[in-house]
């Protein structure tokens, strides 16, 4: 079977939490989920001089789990859950907002460079309004091959298992390369996928991608040869076609009127999102929806 082509995603840029760069390439145009995965940031790396920082105010979201995976700084995290939970380098939160959640994101005064990746994960269907969680995963299976270094952040790959709970089939997959080097991965090929270059550059089966490409791939595909450059980290993620989702602004949603009343609710303040203790500024507000409502 013939191995399907890379189709080329360049993200684009914007700006969170008032300092911090973003370059976004899920969703797009071109691919609006890989999987279940639904939204993918590279945020970062940034340098804040001295006073500066990220710093995300209280905002909502439905439908999904969010997934940050650290790689430089520390960012504390706040919710309307009461959960209070400072992530390091390595380390992983998941956030599960089932029908509602609030929350805030804040680097540390000591945290003067920051990067990481921000994802979200698509909850299916039956659980648009489960009851919302966090937890937060500070060892993660880590192991070498060729010189390059692997963690898996979610699902089972070369032999390993990520303690990270999803509701769907997901790979998440960060492969560091200090010296360069080249590898082959087995892949599942049921699965779509997506490499994203954070750092350095990535040559795929003969095809060059520079940082902040993402080469997306549908399925059938069962192994990839990498090349890659000294320093290079990219992170690779996976899983079954799913369900389309709706998103607008902070919110998923399978229909519009879902999405239409979690706004309401939230600029109403309703009790669905909570507060989040401990943070006294201004909520954000959401944008006007882009659809009537019935």
């Amino acid at each position: 079977m013939s191995t399907p082509a890379p189709q080329r995603i360049v993200a684009r840029t914007a700006e969170i939490g008032g300092t911090l760069p973003v370059n976004r390439v899920l969703p797009t145009r071109q691919r609006r989920q890989i999987g279940a995965w639904c939204f993918l940031d590279h945020a970062g790396p940034a340098h804040f001089e001295s006073g500066d920082g990220m710093h995300v105010g209280a905002h909502p979201h439905t439908c999904l789990q969010t997934f940050t995976w650290m790689i430089e700084g520390d960012v504390l995290h706040r919710d309307s859950l009461g959960n209070e939970q400072l992530i390091r380098p390595g380390e992983v939160n998941l956030m599960t907002a089932g029908r509602g959640i609030s929350h805030t994101e804040d680097s540390t005064d000591a945290t003067d460079r920051l990067h990481a990746a921000q994802l979200w994960i698509a909850l299916p269907p039956n659980m648009a309004d489960a009851d919302p969680a966090f937890t937060h995963y500070p060892d993660l299976p880590r192991w070498q091959q060729s010189g390059i270094d692997f963690t898996l952040l979610v699902g089972d790959f070369a032999g390993h298992t990520s303690p990270v709970e999803v509701y769907s089939p997901l790979l998440g997959l960060d492969i560091h390369s200090p010296s360069g080097g080249e590898c082959e991965l087995t892949l599942n090929p049921a699965f779509e996928h997506g490499l994203l270059v954070m750092e350095g550059e990535l040559e795929l089966d003969g095809e060059r991608f520079a940082e902040n490409e993402l080469a997306a791939l549908d399925p059938g595909t069962s192994t990839l040869h990498l090349t890659l450059t000294p320093g290079s980290r990219l992170i690779l993620i996976g899983g079954e076609p799913a369900e389309k989702v709706l998103m607008f602004w902070n919110f998923v949603g399978y229909s519009r009127e879902y999405i239409i009343e979690a706004t309401r609710e939230w600029q109403a303040e309703s009790a669905r999102f909570g507060k989040v203790a401990g943070f006294d500024g201004e909520r954000i507000a959401a944008p006007a929806l882009p659809w009537r409502s019935a």
